[in-house]
């Protein structure tokens, strides 16, 4: 996918740079595989705001995606190439031989007409799902199982691929896109090729109104409010220390950089590497 530019004739397109629909062959979702989805302006069920900065935006319907691949040896075709509002991906809209359908992630390289099929048969071939134990080392991955049938958990956003790296006994050691080395039992299935909309990460707004059009209210930072609103405010001038030498802090106490993953969790044993190479 290439980025699209503008001549820089307001301030606003200067530095735009918006996603290009290449890629897209089919600009409307398929009905029956959509649904509602309703917004909730960062509010819990009680009506009080738990998450700030949501809230507006365009209005939405979820795809459902087949993160299981759920029709195992069954080949299906590739009908087409939809954009997804709800995520950075590019979904496909796959169709078997009796005429359902389905949406998988849209991988690199796979384009309209296209077999594709989940199953320990299959070949490891872009598109295609199987279990970790039947796809060559080196291969790049995604949409991976994490608990057995549960569907793919990691490595589902645009351009994020793992690597296959090993196989020991009943697990296999993954490279997940954060640097981790991983064990995941080899039964879990997993995507072969990467994510496509791989400029994602490239995408510059160039104005507040698109955050708002993807439903993201303004952020304010901390250190320009007062002392009663939030704890880095206050101070004489610009501190950025909060009014003090007191470490930065949010509204609820956490310090920048608190670690916030349980010490005891269970899936510790199985991290091999972590992402920051400890």
């Amino acid at each position: 996918m290439a980025l699209t530019t503008y001549k820089p004739n307001t301030p606003s397109n200067r530095y735009k740079q918006w996603p290009g629909f290449e890629e897209i062959t089919k600009s409307t979702p398929e009905p029956n595989l959509t649904v509602a989805l309703r917004k909730s302006g960062g509010r819990n069920n009680t009506g009080r705001i738990t998450c700030r900065h949501i809230g507006g935006g365009h209005k939405r319907r979820y795809r459902l995606i087949d993160f299981k691949r759920s029709r195992r040896d069954d080949v299906a075709t590739v009908v087409g190439i939809e954009y997804d509002p709800n995520r950075s991906a590019r979904i496909a809209l796959i169709q078997f031989a009796d005429g359902q359908k389905s949406y998988i992630l849209a991988p690199v390289k796979l384009e309209v007409g296209a077999k594709v099929v989940a199953g320990e048969k299959a070949a490891p071939e872009v598109g295609n799902a199987l279990p970790l134990s039947r796809i060559p080392l080196g291969t790049q991955i995604h949409n991976i199982e994490i608990t057995p049938n549960k569907g793919g958990q990691i490595a589902r956003s645009a351009g994020q691929a793992a690597i296959l790296s090993n196989r020991e006994g009943d697990f296999a050691l993954v490279r997940l896109p954060s640097g981790e080395i991983r064990k995941i039992l080899a039964v879990c299935y997993a995507t072969i090729g990467q994510v496509g909309n791989v400029e994602h990460m490239n995408v510059v707004s160039g104005k507040a109104g698109r955050t708002r059009w993807q439903g993201v209210r303004p952020t304010v930072r901390g250190m320009c409010m007062n002392p009663i609103d939030h704890p880095n405010g206050g101070g004489e001038g610009r501190s950025k220390s909060g009014g003090g030498r007191q470490h930065l802090l949010s509204p609820w106490g956490h310090a920048k950089g608190q670690k916030t993953r349980k010490k005891r969790k269970y899936s510790n044993r199985l991290i091999v590497q972590g992402r920051k190479g400890k």
